[in-house]
């Protein structure tokens, strides 16, 4: 279990690897958001008509990942509260991504601790697409659990 009291400033979360993702990957993806742009899963489409290198993975799938991500490192204890992204450039099909997350400071609120991070994904050559930050809740060790579900209201002073 993952408490408050384990953070320190500048620390790393683990990476979530996930690829080389393929033409499959992303088919499957569009058809369970029903994104039928072709340049998910069209090449000749995404290549000839738009111009594009390949066939780009959906940025709603990057945000899953960062949401992930953050999921499996603070497990059933924490509560995401907030995520911002940036989607500055575009990661097609063969890449394989990594989701990352690094502490950048901490507050106390309401009863809860809040932490702080730069995440982002970036590519196998280290091509950084989806720079962000993210918020989230942990209980301190031995305090109340962060109840499910989770509300801004919660964290007032």
């Amino acid at each position: 279990m993952i408490a408050f009291e384990d953070i320190r400033p500048n620390q790393p979360i683990p990476d979530l690897v996930r690829g080389p993702l393929g033409p499959p990957h992303l088919m499957r993806w569009s058809s369970a958001i029903e994104n039928w742009h072709r340049i998910h899963y069209d090449r000749d489409y995404a290549t000839g008509h738009d111009g594009l290198p390949d066939i780009v993975i959906n940025g709603s799938w990057k945000q899953h990942l960062l949401m992930q991500l953050l999921g499996r490192w603070t497990g059933d204890t924490g509560w995401l509260a907030q995520l911002r992204l940036q989607f500055r450039k575009m990661n097609v099909a063969g890449e394989t991504l990594t989701a990352w997350g690094r502490v950048t400071g901490t507050d106390t609120r309401g009863g809860y601790g809040l932490v702080h991070l730069e995440v982002g994904i970036r590519n196998e050559n280290g091509v950084e697409s989806t720079p962000g930050t993210a918020e989230v809740v942990l209980p301190f060790r031995g305090g109340p659990a962060v109840p499910c579900p989770f509300t801004q209201d919660l964290l007032a002073p």
